[in-house]
């Protein structure tokens, strides 16, 4: 193949970036970024890690892959010569590895003063557990969001790992990114972004902090507005087992509800929080007639807020999704769009995910302008699968 700088079309084209790779966090927020337009060049261990690569990990696309051997020093001044022409580089190891590497903050700066350097962790890079193994759910256990998560007053119950890792994780590593790239072009000076899951999942949950501060709310699990502790907000079950979700908060889109449902006259009214276990069995029983799809035909579209709870395969064929493009088949992957969307500069996806660590070694290292390539190569200092 033949890679070539500046292939993006998002607003980011002509922003460089290297990627020391990681896995989870930090790589999505490269996605984000190469999805946006910049050129990043991700740079992976020889045989790649765990949990990180292959031709269906969509957390890849965008970007070409080159292994280096970090442990080798030439290696590592290649990887400095690419951060001399770059603005970002993003790393997501434990604190103090990449300043052991050669390759910390103080280093990369000394050969690019304008470069924001980002760093993708759980814990922070410090605190006590800063040297600590964590995953997801352990930084989101700490910063109080965890166990407000669920319906079931016995447990919480984890989300997968959308809150941590991508909630308060990436998003908040790219935000700090796009913040340092523009105060860098006033300043001209670079800047160490400490971007930790404890910090962002905090900062996200701040509604709940507001919640807590005014003294409506309660430290327990379905007993507030937004975590099921009321009948129209809540997810039903329908007569073939599947369940649809039900956000009807506002009195006009509850009316609508109710209306849509055929139980206004019986149902009892929003203002009557004693009544509302006699609401959610109303709710409950009449949801319960039909079928999921019958009561999509019936409520989709209208005020009452209501929506089917659906799998990401049937979400792919969504009506609603397809008109929006949400989800399109590149290089034979299904996978989702770019975005947000941008009027003038809108963003298309460019390479599909490596099938392996290195596939674009010998083009990648040429088109950032580095010499000798074949070179290291055969010293094994580079590696071409």
């Amino acid at each position: 193949m033949t890679y070539e700088l500046g292939q993006g079309t998002g607003p980011l084209r002509g922003v460089k970036v290297v990627e020391i790779a990681g896995i989870g966090p930090g790589p999505h927020a490269c996605m984000i970024l190469a999805d946006l337009g910049a050129d990043v060049i991700r740079i992976e261990r020889p045989g790649g890690q765990a949990l990180a690569g292959g031709a269906t990990m969509l957390l890849n696309r965008g970007r070409p892959s080159v292994a280096l051997n970090l442990k080798d020093p030439q290696a590592v001044a290649t990887v400095l010569e690419l951060v001399r022409t770059a603005d970002v580089v993003i790393e997501g190891m434990r604190p103090g590895v990449t300043e052991r590497l050669g390759l910390g903050p103080e280093d990369c700066l000394a050969v690019n003063e304008r470069i924001v350097y980002g760093r993708m962790t759980g814990w922070g890079q410090d605190g006590p557990l800063a040297q600590a193994a964590g995953h997801d759910m352990n930084y989101i256990a700490i910063t109080g969001a965890l166990q407000m998560m669920g319906q079931d007053k016995a447990r919480p119950h984890f989300p997968s790992n959308l809150v941590g890792d991508f909630g308060g994780g990436s998003t908040y590593l790219v935000i700090g990114i796009l913040a340092a790239l523009l105060e860098a072009r006033l300043s001209g000076k670079g800047q160490v972004i400490d971007a930790a899951i404890v910090d962002g999942t905090a900062h996200l949950n701040a509604m709940s902090a507001a919640f807590l501060a005014s003294g409506g709310y309660t430290e327990e699990r379905a007993a507030n507005l937004l975590d099921g502790g009321v009948p129209f907000y809540d997810i039903y079950e329908t007569s073939d087992g599947k369940h649809l979700s039900v956000g009807s908060l506002e009195p006009q889109f509850f009316d609508a509800l109710v209306t849509t449902l055929g139980v206004k006259e019986t149902c009892p009214g929003q203002g009557e929080p004693e009544r509302y276990d006699e609401m959610r069995g109303v709710l409950t029983d009449t949801f319960r007639t039909r079928t999921q799809a019958e009561w999509v035909e019936i409520f989709e579209g209208t005020d009452a807020c209501v929506a089917g709870i659906i799998p990401l395969t049937e979400a792919v064929e969504h009506p609603h999704m397809k008109a929006r493009g949400v989800f399109v088949e590149h290089e034979g992957l299904v996978q989702p769009t770019p975005a947000p969307r941008f009027s003038r500069t809108p963003p298309t996806l460019t390479l599909p995910p490596p099938r392996a660590a290195g596939e674009h070694t010998r083009e990648a290292l040429a088109a950032w302008g580095i010499d000798g390539v074949d070179d290291l190569v055969q010293r094994g200092v580079a590696v071409q699968t």
